[in-house]
């Protein structure tokens, strides 16, 4: 019955193609600009820093940012601070839908509503610097490279609300724009910082333009760090941020978490773990029960707990490049590094020559990374290494990037 309900759903999006082509015919206020993340589900990424920024320097702008999203909770919590929301079913966020000249998102229209989209400006931000192949140059993407007729017939609905060359996606840099004008076959390409980095760049630099705004459970997660921190001068904090994918459920085949919090409690540190939203790690996480180990909510904003972190455990996952703006150290924890080429996804770049961390393929050599970093000053020989790869995916490591994404955008609205 399940399945047979979601097809249900899936296919009567076609419905809605009517109402797509209408929405062509709505005048839209070039002052009103939407935003959305994560197909609608979460406040969160580059349009959540966008929209916080432009939101408390409204007046001097004379731009009003509008967040869609497609949870109602959401839309009262933002309401709840002073911030304007819609429920995207609602009539005022279908108007504001049909009004707003301007879509901020960070995966697909989708995440605001693209039924409504007809005629907007669409400026995906997207959600990371890409090491892994991502949309159309992903061979196993099987929306983009359906393998049979069934295959691409079958994908029909779902391309519909994909981004087109027509739209506008951005890149960090002049080297990794051509990535982003492959992966969406377009020209189209702005090049600007990340707004969710100028929460990093302020923290280092003292230049703060944005007040954060954070959840209960985000709150409550900082709170019990900075606890742990201020328990002991050598106290650390290791942020473990692993990528989604299927071999990802070999973790706890490799670590004994038993032994892992004894290194842990041994050496005063703190393991935060904080998965991707869709990982299927989420369950068996959250059911630990480790002083040393604090399970973040997976849908909790990063970019929150990045500045806290003494160093950073990842993967494959494009943190890391952003991570890069504090100078810290970086281990790639990845021990399952041959499945992910060969099922989950090429790379643009070599891993080796793009990754500048100690490497770990086992417990054994996660535990030897993590100890030489924190017990010696001198255990860190990556910074050259670091400057050189922050160097080649960021224009400019040092400037707020809002205030240059928002003149870029409205460069293109003049047109």
């Amino acid at each position: 019955m399940y399945r047979i309900t979601e097809a249900f759903k899936y296919w009567s999006q076609l419905l809605l193609l009517p109402l797509y082509w209408l929405s062509f015919l709505f005048p839209r206020n070039k002052r009103i600009w939407l935003f959305g993340s994560t197909f609608g589900r979460r406040f969160a990424d580059n349009p959540k820093y966008l929209y916080l920024y432009m939101s408390q320097h409204r007046e001097k702008l004379k731009i009003r940012p509008v967040w869609i999203s497609h949870d109602r909770k959401i839309v009262e919590f933002l309401n709840r601070n002073g911030y304007e929301a819609y429920y995207y079913h609602s009539l005022k966020g279908v108007l504001m839908a049909l009004r707003g000249r301007v879509y901020i998102f960070d995966n697909y229209s989708k995440d605001i509503n693209f039924w409504q989209s007809g005629g907007a400006l669409k400026v995906n931000l997207w959600h990371g610097i890409p090491l892994k192949k991502i949309q159309a140059d992903n061979i196993f993407d099987k929306f983009r490279h359906p393998k049979n007729r069934w295959e691409k017939f079958k994908n029909f609905p779902r391309n519909l609300s994909d981004e087109k060359p027509g739209h506008y996606v951005l890149a960090t840099s002049q080297f990794i724009r051509p990535v982003f004008s492959s992966a969406f076959n377009t020209d189209n390409v702005l090049v600007s910082g990340y707004p969710r980095n100028d929460i990093l760049i302020a923290g280092r630099t003292g230049r703060r333009n944005i007040k954060n705004l954070l959840g209960v459970k985000e709150k409550k997660a900082v709170s019990s760090i900075r606890k742990f921190l201020k328990t002991g001068s050598d106290n650390k904090m290791v942020l473990y941020m692993p990528t989604f994918r299927e071999s990802e459920l070999k973790f706890f085949d490799i670590v004994d978490i038993g032994r892992l919090q004894k290194f842990l409690e041994d050496n005063h540190i703190l393991f935060c773990v904080k998965l991707h939203p869709k990982s299927k790690l989420t369950g068996r996480f959250a059911a630990l029960k480790a002083d040393n180990i604090l399970v973040i909510d997976a849908d909790a904003d990063p970019y929150i707990f990045l500045g806290l972190s003494d160093i950073l455990v990842t993967d494959y996952s494009s943190i890391y490049f952003d991570y890069l703006l504090l100078n810290r150290p970086v281990v790639f924890f990845n021990y399952d590094l041959k499945e992910y080429l060969s099922s989950s996804r090429e790379m643009y770049f070599d891993y080796y020559e793009f990754t500048p961390g100690e490497k770990a393929e086992n417990q054994d050599g996660l535990e030897q990374a993590i100890y030489k970093l924190v017990s010696s000053g001198s255990g860190d020989n990556y910074k050259p290494f670091r400057d050189k790869i922050s160097d080649r995916v960021f224009d400019d490591r040092n400037s707020l990037s809002c205030p240059v994404l928002i003149n870029k955008i409205i460069h293109v609205l003049n047109k």
